[in-house]
């Protein structure tokens, strides 16, 4: 069980953690122990968050998110399952609560007339630079 914030927290059968051997540090046991943590959390089938969250949480999580609707977050910094284990779940608490954040509503603003004015001198400038370039004619 994951506690996000205070209202959500997920479930033990929204998760699955699978072990691999990790790439990382770990010396002689890097070839013999599984350490690197795969932690799967079905976000589609989740009850415990609204659907606008799940959108923002497909949006975020990006190639980690899968066909089924699963969020697949990866560890292998660490030369302890346990700890590998932590890391991955902050990973994933990270993320759902960036999910969570309601992004601000833009609102449409008209250029002034000044920003216009200073647009168009520019542009003018520019212009009149470029038009002397151009071939160099012999008399």
């Amino acid at each position: 069980m994951i506690i996000i914030n205070e209202q959500i927290t997920l479930a033990d059968w929204e998760l699955t953690e699978t072990f691999a051997r990790a790439s990382g540090p770990g010396g002689q046991n890097v070839n013999k122990v599984n350490t690197a943590v795969s932690l799967r959390f079905e976000a589609e089938r989740s009850p415990h968050l609204p659907a606008d969250v799940k959108a923002r949480l497909k949006r975020i999580a990006g190639f980690r998110w899968t066909k089924e609707g699963a969020v697949i977050v990866t560890s292998d910094k660490h030369r302890s399952q346990a700890m590998n284990r932590e890391d991955a779940q902050a990973k994933l608490r990270d993320l759902v609560l960036k999910a969570l954040e309601r992004p601000k509503k833009r609102i449409r603003t008209r250029p002034t007339l000044a920003s216009k004015k200073r647009r168009l001198d520019a542009k003018s400038k520019r212009a009149s630079l470029k038009t002397t370039r151009g071939r160099v004619i012999d008399e």
